[in-house]
């Protein structure tokens, strides 16, 4: 393996799953700016998941859809999906 390819200041950082709140303690080199006080009285660096295997759907089962960020209306914003408007009440059914 070549020399110096991997990083060395590994440290003990807080992940948590923004969607669930689920939280675990991992080693990581991973930049924050956050911390945050874990279960043994110690402050850590937090680093925010979007999902995580509590919450995502092929850990869990459950087909949920996690949309944070908007992602879906973009989508059809910009390819102009559009939900069909219901006809009015008093149009004639066509022939």
């Amino acid at each position: 393996m070549k020399k110096g390819l991997h990083p060395t200041n590994y440290r003990f950082v807080i992940f948590k799953d923004m969607s669930n709140g689920y939280s675990f303690l991992s080693r990581s080199s991973a930049n924050s700016r956050e911390t945050a006080k874990w279960e043994d009285g110690n402050e850590y660096p937090l680093i925010k998941l979007e999902i995580s295997n509590t919450s995502h759907p092929f850990f869990t089962g459950k087909n949920i859809l996690v949309d944070t960020a908007g992602r879906i209306d973009k989508f059809k914003k910009r390819y102009g999906l559009k939900t069909p408007a219901a006809p009015p009440a008093d149009a004639e059914p066509a022939k």
